[in-house]
């Protein structure tokens, strides 16, 4: 099919902290040249920032490299952090506050705000578009288009109005093709395309695997007395008693809280469902007493790439970079990956506006990126984290806790030893007769609720009739091989509802309800025998968080 096509210098694949902050770096750099750079972002979103969620506290130190009159732009930085407290949650009833002589440096938050990430995006893309940039919300990039001599030379847009069955419909319009001299990809967390660029190149070769966790977060509208502005509260504990992560609170403006929970996706029991032990968090006291009376505005989930400096793979190849939680740089021992984001989007930005404006030929694989990184600050901050994730994975939440304390806070990130966790998370699923079921409480509709009132709150549209964007290699697998096996445990670690066994006239069927799918990559990325493969739906599917 022949298709329509526009030509620019850069294309960026994803309008998060990552690929909004290439856009104004590369436009900043290039608007005093003699022809400016052309640059484009094309955001699957119905908007910017529709599904961008993170706790989220933010560290404003690349901010103020990239925009150092941010406060007097606007920028959404409201609620700066003035108390930092970790609880360790014991059992459903007791805690203990940890002292913060005794928690790692990284984990405290002096001069840090709390934000929402979908709003600081929102203004970037306004920051961005000032600088000459296009934005082109509602269009999911589908598919790599590559050039003959193997170059990443661009991306094509999904088609729109496609039936279930392939046909197309009368709203029919087919995806365009964005052709650029350089490709940034800037998908979030388990982007696709991202997926597919890394088996093509080889870009993980020699890493530790990528690792992840799943994120929920929750906004509350509470009580006067029971806010304190600017709080900022981090647990460990129950309830995760047989999986690691932990939980927080933050308390923002407008009398709300954000409540959430993160749960690393390498647990063990197949019965193990995160949606319900978030729902179950918000039953200890410590937290239940700050949502008492209060009413639950929002809710979301995204899975969190963790794997850090170990697992990050070469984020060059010819024709393009990949950025941000794309490549996984979060930060987990600050449990932060914004501003890293951010910061990795602007080293690309640096190398692209290098490269092109001294001629290099287009496709050329600009692995001065790597150089460019590794004397970074960035690069810097993940080294001194790199043991972080595999010291609680290998020693659990108490040894592996005492362990970060001492590297953190006795060796400054610099202990001469390297810890790695090379199984992947999916592999660490054991079988359903090894594991006890855990039995669940119904929820109450006052601290905690099911999936699809959850949902609901997500703002979610997909339109029905297209095809499923949950795509099974093997369309048996789900019933004979992870029921028998796993109790088909997507049943339990979807956050949304999506996957169901029904039985009818004793005949049992794996039903995919896509239209639930509030694009959180887990099934992608916990499924044991890594037979679902997630790609974009129909642009401006999905969530449309407000104030995540």
């Amino acid at each position: 099919m022949e298709r329509e096509s526009m030509e620019f210098d850069v294309v960026i694949v994803g309008a998060g902290p990552a690929g909004l902050a290439t856009a104004c770096r590369l436009l900043q750099i290039s608007k005093d040249a003699e022809t400016p750079l052309s640059v484009c972002v094309v955001e699957k979103g119905a908007e910017v920032g529709a599904h961008v969620m993170s706790g989220a506290v933010f560290e404003p130190t690349v901010l103020e490299e990239l925009f150092g009159d941010w406060q007097s732009l606007g920028a959404p930085l409201a609620t700066a952090v003035n108390t930092d407290e970790f609880l360790l949650l014991q059992s459903g009833e007791s805690s203990r506050p940890m002292p913060h002589a005794l928690i790692p440096k990284t984990m405290t938050n002096d001069g840090n705000y709390i934000i929402s990430a979908g709003n600081l995006c929102r203004w970037l893309a306004q920051q961005a578009e000032a600088l000459g940039a296009e934005i082109f919300p509602g269009f999911a990039a589908s598919e790599l288009l590559f050039n003959d001599d193997g170059s990443v030379k661009g991306i094509l847009t999904g088609d729109m109005g496609v039936s279930k069955d392939g046909r197309h419909k009368d709203s029919y319009m087919p995806g365009m093709e964005l052709l650029a001299k350089y490709t940034v990809f800037a998908e979030g967390c388990r982007g696709h395309l991202g997926k597919q660029l890394m088996q093509h190149f080889h870009l993980d070769n020699g890493k530790s695997p990528q690792h992840y966790a799943l994120g929920f977060k929750e906004i509350w509208q509470i009580p006067a007395e029971q806010h304190q502005l600017g709080k900022v509260v981090h647990t460990a504990g129950w309830p995760l008693t047989t999986a690691s992560g932990g939980g927080y609170l933050y308390h923002i403006e407008n009398q709300q809280v954000a409540v959430g929970l993160i749960v690393d996706l390498n647990y063990k029991n197949p019965h193990l469902s995160p949606f319900d032990e978030f729902q179950r968090y918000k039953t200890h006291p410590q937290i239940a007493a700050i949502l008492k009376g209060g009413e639950r505005r929002s809710y979301g989930a995204r899975a969190i790439a963790k794997g850090g400096l170990n697992s990050l793979p070469k984020m060059s190849f010819p024709g393009g970079l990949l950025v941000g939680c794309d490549a996984g740089t979060l930060n987990f021992a600050k449990i932060k990956g914004i501003h890293t984001a951010m910061k990795s989007g602007m080293l690309a930005a640096e190398t692209l506006a290098e490269a092109m404006l001294a001629g290099v030929d287009a496709g050329k694989d600009l692995d001065c990126f790597q150089t460019r990184l590794e004397q970074s600050s960035l690069y810097e901050e993940l080294h001194r984290a790199r043991n972080f994730g595999p010291a609680l994975h290998k020693f659990g939440t108490l040894l592996g806790g005492a362990f970060n304390f001492i590297e953190q806070n006795w060796f400054d990130g610099k202990f001469p030893l390297t810890l790695r966790d090379d199984k992947a998370d999916f592999a660490c699923l054991g079988r359903a007769c090894d594991y006890p079921q855990i039995d669940y409480p119904a929820p109450d509709g006052e601290l905690t609720f099911d999936r699809l009132s959850s949902i609901y709150l997500t703002n979610i549209a997909h339109e029905e009739d297209q095809p499923c964007h949950l795509q099974l290699e093997n369309t048996s697998v789900p019933l004979a091989v992870n029921l028998p096996l796993y109790d088909e445990p997507a049943q339990r670690y979807c956050p949304a509802g999506v996957y169901e066994i029904t039985e009818q006239n004793g005949v049992k069927r794996f039903v995919i309800n896509a239209q639930n799918c509030i694009h959180c990559k887990t099934c992608d990325i916990k499924d044991p025998s890594q037979n679902i493969n997630w790609v974009t739906p129909e642009g401006g599917s999905g969530p449309n968080y407000s104030g995540m």
